[in-house]
């Protein structure tokens, strides 16, 4: 299917998400190129002025974002503990060094899994008439899948960088990549997607 595609710079937007240096350090400390991967997909982005947009999870001090929200098992244990909230925080909080970001690049704050939850993601891509996006992130189960099923449903065409994915679960990891996420979009590698981006302008 990759030899199909044809990715339009103008219209079309790099997701990087939640490629944070905390999250990378333990969701791909066996992956130690992963981080080298995907900063050579938003170089080539760059290269061709596509938008890039970081998204990273992120708390205010108390995490008010996240309130009461005992319901919700995942967040009531960032909620419930100082060390999960610090893991937001700081150096390991911030964007890996390898990815950005630089110059112009986008940075969105989240508070739940998807992308889109709670953020102006969509305004910015309806703004800038993205109507593409190519996405990779950590972790393949949680933001990846999550933002996939939303933009999905928006009619974003999808583009996913399987090799700039990772999960702590292997085995999700692999049937996401292969039996769910080709269903709703394109699934390639970093350097097969940096092959096909020269596009049309």
């Amino acid at each position: 299917m990759a030899n199909k595609l044809s990715i339009y710079p103008a219209h079309t937007a790099a997701l990087s998400m939640d490629m944070q240096s905390g999250i990378v350090s333990v969701y791909a400390k066996d992956e130690k190129s992963l981080p080298e991967r995907a900063a050579s997909v938003l170089a080539r982005s760059r290269e061709l002025k596509m938008k890039v947009i970081h998204v990273k999870a992120g708390f205010r001090k108390g995490v008010p974002e996240i309130g009461t929200a005992a319901r919700n098992a995942l967040f009531a244990s960032i909620k419930n503990s100082a060390d999960h909230q610090r893991f937001f925080e700081g150096d390991s909080g911030a964007i890996h060094p390898a990815l950005g970001p630089v110059a112009d690049d986008i940075v969105i704050v989240k508070h739940r899994i998807s992308a889109f939850a709670g953020t102006d993601l969509e305004m910015i891509l309806r703004a800038n008439e993205i109507d593409t996006l190519v996405l990779f992130g950590i972790a393949t189960s949680g933001v990846v899948l999550s933002t996939l099923c939303d933009a999905a449903d928006m009619d974003y065409r999808l583009v996913v960088v399987k090799d700039c994915c990772a999960d702590k679960d292997p085995t999700l990891h692999s049937t996401l990549i292969e039996k769910f996420f080709p269903l709703r979009g394109t699934v390639i590698q970093a350097a097969e997607c940096v092959a096909l981006m020269p596009g049309l302008p």
